[in-house]
């Protein structure tokens, strides 16, 4: 059953219906007693609807879904929106600032951090603020991060497929990997997915950079998610082509580099590789020696290696396994020129 319209409250104010509201909220405050807010918009329509999240950058240097939100909130058209959007953009603003991923305060990770709490750390206090006026009011939230510095990832979903609500959620993105799985304790989404407000991460690219066709591609995803929901009515809900859900921990690995050196990476980020095939060589400067790493099984490089060095033990992949039906699927996309949803 759909909510009727209402004003959007948070502590310190209220977006009336039919209102967009651009809002720099204090979350905590500097060394010398400056505020730190974070920026805030809220689109209120007079139409019924869900209240939806979208958040970005909850690690300072994540910054492919701060685009994502940001067109949402100010490019796209929201005469025919429902419900209520509420965009966060810039979810750790103090990370975002010195550009690193944890919170420059004791280096503390703001996606550890939620629900938060009132009397708690600082990170635990910034959580707190963010998550009881923006986060718990939401029927649905979309957490937009990217890979690690170094590293790259095809853009896909994470999620709690065990709960319903964010079953549907996750595969309403139309994404074509999605990863099950609660999500680390104190992460926004499996905070908000425990106390009911179903979350998912989306995962997509490498961080310090904007990567437009993956920005693109998410945004189609923010539109089939609208369509599944009534948000957006006139959209429509899209399927990825194929789709591969890992349950289990046997059907995806990291695989490290067993020797130090330079790497030669053989694929990109969503590339199909067959047990056997090479997918990276390691070598000394001298090129007098080297170590080929092979695929394990057949699937796709969900995330690869960006920086060309590495110690032993250091990630050069991520890899999941696909089914044979999903496999073939794959096999006469890519002999096409298609691959992972884009044209």
């Amino acid at each position: 059953m759909v909510a009727d319209p209402s004003p959007f409250a948070y502590s310190g104010g209220v977006v009336a219906l039919g209102e967009t509201a651009n809002i720099r909220y204090t979350i905590s405050e500097t060394y010398l007693g400056d505020p730190v807010r974070i920026p805030v918009t809220i689109i209120n329509t007079e139409r019924p609807g869900p209240t939806v999240g979208l958040v970005a950058a909850a690690h300072g240097d994540e910054l492919n879904g701060i685009e994502v939100v940001r067109a949402v909130a100010h490019e796209w058209d929201h005469d025919d929106l429902h419900g209520t959007i509420v965009c966060l953009p810039v979810l750790n603003v103090p990370g975002f600032l010195a550009q690193q991923r944890y919170l420059p305060i004791l280096d503390r990770d703001l996606n550890r951090s939620f629900p938060g709490s009132e009397t708690g750390t600082s990170a635990k206090r910034m959580a707190d603020r963010i998550y009881r006026n923006f986060i718990a009011p939401c029927d649905f939230v979309l957490d937009f991060h990217t890979s690690t510095r170094g590293r790259n990832n095809m853009l896909h979903i994470r999620a709690n497929m065990e709960d319903s609500r964010t079953n549907r959620l996750a595969r309403a993105f139309a994404s074509n990997v999605i990863i099950a799985g609660q999500g680390p304790p104190g992460s926004l989404r499996r905070e908000a997915t425990d106390d009911g407000v179903a979350t998912v991460t989306i995962e997509m690219g490498e961080a310090h950079r904007f990567q437009r066709a993956l920005i693109d591609q998410a945004l189609d995803g923010v539109a089939s998610v609208f369509a599944e929901y009534g948000v957006k009515p006139a959209e429509t809900v899209r399927w990825p082509g194929w789709r591969t859900v890992i349950h289990d921990d046997l059907e995806k690995t990291w695989i490290r580099a067993d020797s130090g050196g330079i790497v030669d990476m053989h694929h990109d980020r969503g590339a199909l590789v067959h047990e056997g095939d090479t997918i990276c060589k390691i070598t000394n400067p001298f090129m007098t020696e080297d170590d080929t790493v092979e695929a394990p099984f057949t699937g796709v490089l969900v995330g690869i290696l960006e920086n060309p060095v590495v110690y032993p033990g250091n990630p050069l992949c991520h890899l999941v396994e696909l089914d044979q039906d999903t496999r073939r699927v794959v096999e006469s996309l890519q002999s096409t020129g298609l691959r992972n949803g884009e044209t």
